[in-house]
């Protein structure tokens, strides 16, 4: 009869060490938080450290380099439409 007794009455859980562990994950979750805050906000300040030094902004900077790729689009379009000049021979 008490083997009966034993498995009619369920899974039996102790709370205890169970709400210590998630009390303990929770404090642990917002001191990862936590940190990730101060690393990216030391992240955030060298970046802008390092945009304010530079001589030409990124703004700028992305612009010609958008121009020049745009030029250089256009003359291969130019040279595929017109097809390859004649090759240039001399003579000797």
């Amino acid at each position: 009869m008490a083997d009966q007794e034993e498995l009619t009455q369920g899974f039996a859980l102790n709370t205890g060490p169970l709400l210590a562990g998630a009390v303990l994950i929770g404090v642990g979750s917002l001191l990862g938080l936590a940190g990730l805050a101060i690393a990216g906000a030391a992240l955030t300040a060298a970046a802008r450290r390092y945009v304010n030094s530079m001589e030409v902004p990124p703004s700028q900077l992305a612009r010609q380099q958008l121009t020049k790729a745009r030029a250089a689009a256009s003359a291969g379009a130019s040279a595929w439409r017109n097809g390859a000049a004649a090759p240039v021979t001399s003579d000797q």
